[in-house]
């Protein structure tokens, strides 16, 4: 039982004058259908996975529009859909996380941009930048100004955002170019209000079919000899054409202040930070504006010489806030200005920061360092007070903590199947010691902390076993590489297993089944069960259902392929071991199945909340640890790292040591007493079984039970 959008999906369907209320990127969704979007794609990514969900369970919605929807396989294939866009006036819209997606997209996004496009192509990027990222640190604004296409990066505001969506399509087609629109994180999530318009039918669409293709025009495609005239095409008519729009229709934004000889250039996204800051600085006026005037690119590629020159004429210095590494903006500004003969000086990364996310306290020191050389009469008496303060918390803090605070890594969910394969593998290399492990993409990355302390490489998503390639043959052990089911149907299917099968790799792979894309919000794959499957699996794993990934194995030749449920350490260990010495050639395959635990929760919640409403047995698991048997090395801590197993101090006054216990959070997944048996450690767990609604049998056994025991005890 999937996440449910239905508050969402009857959002989208607001008309004219009705208010919406929400978050920004269900904004976002809600201005696609009112600019007239013809067919949305896209893959699933933080910060914008809600765009994609929304929209796929809103397809019974969409087809009374006639909107195409689809979840692609990855980032290459939504960006291909927008090929529709090149050749027909149809409006598309994909969406997939920067910048790792727009990596996996760049060979379509080139042959995207170099031929243009007819109808309205809209990129919608969730920017993850900054100390919180789950990804490496690049910006999208390199791929804009590679592939010559523009960007935008709106103000954090409901209604400008949507404005911002509305003038893509139309600025992509008078300019023939894709856009990028860029949304970070808090813009993404975001609450705010603006009022809707009626969402438009495409005239192209699934239900006004066209009765011809569009005739063959080679020049339309990105095929030599016609890429040198697209290049041409781009610097002269495209970008140009871009640009005035931009000025005609007021995309940049000035706010005027009464301290004229200076001014602040910003991206669009970070404006609320910068407000919030200049209040901070105390630079903000009576009236709630700022004193400084500013200029807000909210589309940041491509840049309008003339705006730029004009906002900086008569001004003794502008300070450019531009979050990331390198300087795209801060350097074409200057050129701008060189090129123009200005005086005015440009700061940027030398008196902000060079790299990470600008947070209010970056901005703020940032501000007073450029009042102290271009304003000193500027009084930063309240930014210095409150950095003064801020540091002061910092150092009470730290003088009350007396230590740093503990590393709290990343880990996996309560229950994860994934969780009790890394402790078999941590069992096998007791015996036959470590090895090269190219780990992945996904949530069983998280292996690498405590308490696995396994991998040594991640090259990409669904890469792992490509980029054990150059290992294996230097190394004296097999190399170990991991895969989820999501990164295998991503990209390590094609680079990873057909490349192993052919080049005759004789590395193992350890696929992680658990029906689901699971590090994105658990959306389906081709190889998840079908509903009815999940529903008639009720309490169990519903994964051993399908063996997709195990046929499209056999059927490249994948000849040494083991499935074993991810809960078996033992099994799993010996299958480990057995992969890792047998005499065989060639790759082998063990295919770990267990059911996402998120998924599986709610599926069993609702299949629980039936039969208790139906007045059958409910039959729940619970493991606890018996206190006066364990004997306090918390090895089964360091095996299976659950967050439901964690210290008490134990209730015999004679022991000292905490003990282990088991929480109320725990979810019977077995592995505490899996362990307990492949590693033979104490044997201090015990399974309980809680039956709610129980036979009369059970019923009459509980009542001797409890009289027995009340017996027996001491008066």
């Amino acid at each position: 039982m999937e996440r449910s959008f239905a508050r969402e999906v009857e959002l989208l369907g607001k008309g004219n004058g009705e208010i919406f209320h929400g978050e920004g990127i269900l904004a976002v969704t809600k201005a696609l259908l009112q600019s007239g979007v013809g067919y949305v794609g896209g893959y699933q990514g933080s910060p914008v996975s809600h765009l994609l969900d929304v929209m796929v369970q809103a397809r019974e919605y969409l087809d009374t529009l006639g909107v195409h929807v689809e979840a692609c396989t990855n980032e290459a294939a939504a960006c291909a859909m927008l090929a529709a866009s090149v050749n027909y006036p149809v409006r598309g819209a994909v969406t997939w996380k920067s910048i790792v997606g727009t990596n996996v997209a760049s060979d379509a996004l080139s042959n995207l941009a170099s031929p243009g496009v007819r109808g309205g192509a809209l990129i919608v990027v969730g920017e993850d930048y900054g100390e919180g990222s789950s990804v490496v640190q690049e910006r999208t604004h390199a791929f804009a100004m590679k592939s010559s296409v523009c960007l935008l990066d709106p103000r954090p505001d409901l209604a400008h955002v949507v404005r911002m969506v509305e003038h893509a399509f139309p600025l992509s087609e008078v300019s023939s170019t894709p856009v990028m629109l860029q949304l970070r994180i808090r813009a993404c999530h975001l609450q705010g209000s603006f009022v809707c318009k009626d969402n438009v039918a495409p005239a192209l669409s699934t239900r006004h079919l066209m009765a011809t293709p569009a005739p063959h025009n080679p020049s339309h495609m990105s095929h030599p000899p016609f890429t040198f005239a697209h290049e041409r095409l781009k610097v002269d008519e495209r970008l140009p054409a871009a640009r005035c729009y931009i000025v005609d229709h007021g995309i940049n934004e000035l706010f005027e202040g009464d301290i004229d000889d200076v001014g602040l250039i910003v991206q669009g996204g970070l404006f609320n930070n910068l407000m919030r800051s200049l209040a901070t600085a105390g630079l903000i006026g009576d009236r709630g504006a700022s004193r400084l005037p500013i200029l807000v690119l909210n589309a940041t590629y491509p840049l309008v010489p003339d705006q730029l020159v004009a906002f900086c004429a008569n001004r003794r210095a502008v300070l450019v806030l531009e979050e990331g590494h390198p300087e795209f903006i801060e350097f074409e500004l200057a050129a701008v200005l060189g090129r123009a003969g200005s005086t005015c000086a440009v700061r940027g990364k030398a008196t902000m920061a060079k790299t990470g996310e600008y947070t209010a306290e970056v901005i703020v020191r940032g501000l007073e360092r450029f009042a102290a050389e271009f304003v000193p009469s500027l009084s930063t008496a309240s930014a210095v007070a409150w950095r003064e303060e801020v540091d002061a918390v910092r150092a009470r803090a730290s003088a009350l903590l007396a230590t740093p605070v503990p590393v709290r890594p990343p880990g996996f969910c309560i229950g994860c199947p994934e969780r009790p394969v890394f402790s078999a593998l941590k069992l096998v290399e007791r015996e036959l010691g470590p090895r090269h492990v190219a780990a992945d993409i996904g949530c069983h990355s998280f292996a690498m902390f405590e308490p696995f302390f396994t991998g040594n490489s991640i090259l990409g998503y669904g890469m792992g076993l490509a980029s054990a390639a150059g290992v294996g043959p230097i190394s004296e052990k097999r190399p170990l590489a991991t895969v989820g089911d999501g990164g295998f149907w991503h990209n390590g299917f094609l680079s990873g297993v057909t490349a192993a099968v052919k080049n005759g790799s004789n590395s193992v792979l350890l696929i992680f089944k658990n029906g689901y894309t699971s590090a994105t919000g658990t959306q389906e794959l081709v190889s998840t069960p079908t509903a009815a499957r999940r529903d008639d699996a009720g309490g169990e794993s519903m994964t051993a259902t399908d063996t997709t990934i195990e046929k499209v194995l056999q059927g490249v030749g994948v000849n040494w392929l083991r499935t074993v449920h991810s809960h078996d350490v033992s099994e799993m260990k010996a299958t480990l071991a057995d992969a890792f010495t047998t005499p065989e050639r060639g790759l082998k395959v063990i295919v770990a199945e267990g059911e996402c635990q998120l998924e599986r929760q709610r599926r069993l919640q609702s299949y629980l909340a039936r039969r208790h409403a139906a007045g059958d047995r409910v039959l729940r698991v619970r493991y606890g640890i018996d206190e006066d048997v364990c004997t306090g090395d918390h090895a089964c801590i360091r095996l299976s790292g659950c967050p439901s197993l964690t210290l008490k101090n134990p209730e015999n006054p004679l022991r000292v040591d905490p003990v282990t216990t088991v929480n109320a959070d725990c979810v019977g997944c077995g592995l505490c007493g899996e362990l307990a048996q492949a590693a033979a450690l104490c044997p201090s767990f015990y399974r309980v079984e809680v039956v709610t609604q129980g036979s009369a049998w059970e019923r009459f056994i509980a009542a001797v039970r409890s009289w027995a025991t009340c017996a027996l005890l001491p008066q």
